[in-house]
């Protein structure tokens, strides 16, 4: 890759982290649904639908807080949050009944719903003059970088 084109995708992607940072998207869903909720419980939401990493795995507390980014502390304390508000439950595991994992509530479903309406219409919305090839093109591309960075 050229030295341009990797400044390029640097500057582009120092943007997109500041824009993500602020918490647009997730405000935006929050406002524009009228959804009850904070946008710390709706990371959690959106943590606990993306599911476990590997097959045979459970959505774990411990792997929302890594999910987050933030300690095992905090991450509990986020998640009781979701739970007290009724977005996820707790439910004794399969493999281990003393181990508990994470699913969501038809509630919790409502809020990825929208959430996910609410960032696909921003998204379309910003590509909104673009062809369906390049929006085709940029989605493998996208899936391509970011199945190959593990920063």
């Amino acid at each position: 890759m050229s030295e341009e084109a990797l400044d390029a995708v640097e500057r582009s992607m120092v943007k997109l982290r500041r824009g993500m940072s602020r918490q647009r998207l997730g405000r935006a869903a929050i406002r524009e649904h009228n959804l009850p909720v904070d946008v710390q419980v709706l990371h959690v939401v959106d943590a606990v639908d993306e599911g476990p990493d590997h097959p045979g795995e459970e959505m774990s507390v411990g792997l929302v807080a890594a999910r987050l980014g933030v300690d095992a502390s905090r991450g509990s304390r986020i998640v009781a949050e979701a739970v007290k508000s009724g977005y996820v439950r707790r439910v004794a595991s399969q493999e281990d009944g003393r181990r508990i994992h994470l699913e969501l509530t038809p509630e919790g479903r409502k809020v990825v719903d929208a959430t996910r309406r609410t960032r696909q219409e921003h998204f379309a919305k910003a590509m909104g003059d673009w062809t369906g090839e390049e929006r085709a093109e940029f989605a493998r591309l996208l899936a391509r970088f970011v199945n190959g960075y593990d920063g």
